[in-house]
């Protein structure tokens, strides 16, 4: 709870990608697919594939500047939430497993004060760490929801 900002939002951003695959956990294929709460397109395999996608985006390919391809169509593109497939749960999963390993080790020599261009602004490695603690907190709000339509589950 206290020192050094990085050890912190890591830790902090670590926490919030567990939490995401606990509310995931037991369920299958089908279930992860599933959009139960209508009118809203959201799954939980969605925001597998999303956060996914968000990752790379912001650690690998803005931050790391990796010329990597974008996943799931890239920014602005909602492939991510609606062409998932249920036979290709497990293997999104580790998808998101693996991007995690190659975002971390991307940005693991960046200063926490590097700075990035975002639509004309700066933003710093450290703001860019903040930003995706909150997008993974606002997803895995929806991903309880989620859950609990799904299965009553909650709590993860």
């Amino acid at each position: 709870m206290t020192g050094e900002d990085r050890p912190i939002l890591e830790g902090y951003l670590s926490r919030q990608r567990a939490t995401l695959l606990r509310v995931c956990a037991g369920l299958t294929g089908e279930q992860l697919a599933a959009r139960p709460v209508p009118p809203s397109t959201l799954s939980l395999l969605g925001l597998v594939r999303h956060l996914a996608k968000v990752e790379r985006i912001w650690l690998r390919q803005r931050v790391a500047g990796e010329d990597v391809p974008p996943l799931h169509g890239g920014p602005g593109d909602d492939t991510d939430f609606h062409r998932v497939d249920p036979s290709r749960a497990e293997q999104e999963v580790e998808a998101l497993r693996e991007e995690w390993r190659l975002a971390d080790e991307a940005v693991a020599a960046v200063p926490f004060t590097h700075e990035i261009d975002f639509r004309g602004e700066m933003m710093s490695l450290r703001m860019v760490y903040v930003h995706l603690i909150g997008e993974y907190s606002r997803h895995n709000g929806h991903a309880d929801l989620l859950r609990e339509v799904l299965d009553g589950v909650t709590g993860r």
